[in-house]
């Protein structure tokens, strides 16, 4: 008999634990139609026509269209098909997607790349990695997951992105003075 209460005292003390670990999270908050935006990441609001990131051969080519100010959705590739111009700084999930698309600059400044998911970016020119100058999370329900900044010269770089959780990933890309 005692082994009986002890165990119906054991069962309902564990009960208790899962119920109160089963608690609802809090809800997040409501985004309001339309977040507001900076002047510079307005166009994140415009998407431009669809691009497919090329992710075998020539990570190079100069015909590939450059990322640019609007939003766009980019095609991406599972990570055991591509190969970048320069390994990732940190190593690619092979379970995820990644890929390539240039950046054109016209100017030097500060060059924002704004991604509407979590992954890992790089950015490239004449086969070097640019170090980041500053990292952030967009505005509040802006649907910019990430903002990645780097200080720039004029030229072609190549943004290689690794490690994005599906099979595209919104981008965008602008220069501040």
């Amino acid at each position: 008999m005692k082994r009986h209460v002890a165990a119906v005292l054991l069962t309902t003390s564990l009960i208790g634990v899962t119920t109160i670990a089963a608690k609802p999270a809090k809800p997040a908050p409501a985004c309001a139609a339309g977040a507001v935006l900076p002047p510079d990441l307005a166009n994140w609001s415009r998407a431009a026509s669809s691009k497919t990131i090329y992710g075998y051969g020539e990570s190079r080519a100069a015909d590939w269209p450059s990322l640019g100010a609007a939003r766009t959705t980019l095609s991406l590739h599972k990570a055991e098909s591509l190969r970048y111009w320069l390994p990732p700084e940190r190593k690619a999930d092979v379970f995820k997607y990644g890929g390539m698309v240039p950046i054109e600059v016209k100017a030097p400044g500060r060059l924002v790349v704004a991604l509407g998911a979590g992954a890992w970016i790089d950015l490239v020119r004449d086969g070097k990695l640019v170090k980041s100058a500053a990292h952030s999370h967009g505005p509040a329900c802006s649907g910019i997951r990430k903002m990645v900044e780097y200080d720039v010269a004029p030229g072609r770089y190549l943004l290689q992105i690794s490690s994005a959780p599906a099979a595209s990933i919104d981008a965008m890309a602008i220069l501040r003075d």
